[in-house]
């Protein structure tokens, strides 16, 4: 079977490996590569690839515009507004992220619910982690610095709470769902160890680099510390189900996260 994954620009993405070792470890032989798109191309290209490949994982900026190029969206897609995995033969729309981002913190022993939790981003990765917090049982407050993003994700998700800014209060989780700390930000922290002193759970959705300055800062307090990866590859298995007609096993995921960490020698 022959899949992709697509974005503006995914030269760096880690995907192709990644669901190429879960395939193999699956018994499934697969072909995956990486298609890198310009914005202004996206409309004419999507249509003719959904055509080419067996199934195709989107990315930024894609997982909204890609939505009126298919018949129908399932599970989680729906709800988030946003598609991250594409089966081309039915032209179904899927969206594991929120699904990754609940099996990363299971297997790390991180239990939200009945918890106050403070997620930093309102964008589309942190409105799927909003959601599935809250449907878990969380008390979910978002910031974001653009507030009107925050202010949407609270009124779409009745329960979730808006703050207009981030002060120290005694949390259990915060998570980094706005990409500071990454790329050209990499070392500034989105919150300082005034705010991360008083939680016991830190997740950044950032898995390059591999510590944050957002993780540093809550190590060095002593804090649990939690980076995107696993998040990335557990969305990855879940797609590969998809793809593949397999019913996901938590044990497996777990199983195969901790095969492929092995041989990236960590």
């Amino acid at each position: 079977m022959k899949f992709a994954v697509v974005g503006k620009d995914v030269s760096r993405s880690t995907s192709p490996e990644m669901h190429k070792f879960i395939a193999d470890n699956l018994g499934r032989e697969i072909s995956y590569e990486k298609i890198s798109v310009p914005e202004e191309e996206f409309e004419d290209k999507i249509d003719v690839l959904l055509r080419e490949y067996d199934g195709l994982n989107v990315t930024i900026p894609y997982k909204l515009a890609v939505i009126p190029h298919l018949k129908k969206l399932e599970g989680d897609a729906p709800v988030f507004g946003a598609v991250n995995t594409i089966l081309a033969s039915t032209l179904t729309g899927y969206n594991t992220d929120g699904l990754g981002f609940m099996q990363m913190l299971t297997s790390a022993g991180v239990n939200a619910r009945g918890k106050r939790v403070l997620l930093l981003g309102a964008g589309g990765a942190g409105r799927s982690v909003a959601k599935k917090l809250l449907d878990d049982g969380a008390e979910v407050e978002v910031y974001d610095k653009r507030t009107e993003n925050a202010q949407a994700v609270a009124a779409e998700f009745g329960g979730v709470k808006c703050v207009t800014e981030v002060t120290p209060e005694e949390r259990y989780l915060i998570i980094n769902a706005t990409g500071v700390g990454m790329h050209k930000t990499v070392g500034i922290s989105p919150v300082g160890e005034d705010v991360l002193a008083k939680c016991e759970v830190a997740v950044d959705l950032i898995y390059q680099p591999e510590r944050s300055r957002f993780l540093e800062i809550a190590e060095a307090l002593g804090k649990k510390v939690i980076n995107g990866r696993a998040m990335l590859f557990y969305q990855a298995y879940y797609a590969e189900c998809i793809y593949l007609g397999i019913v996901p096993s938590d044990s497996v995921a777990e199983r195969l996260f901790s095969a492929y960490l092995k041989e990236l020698g960590l």
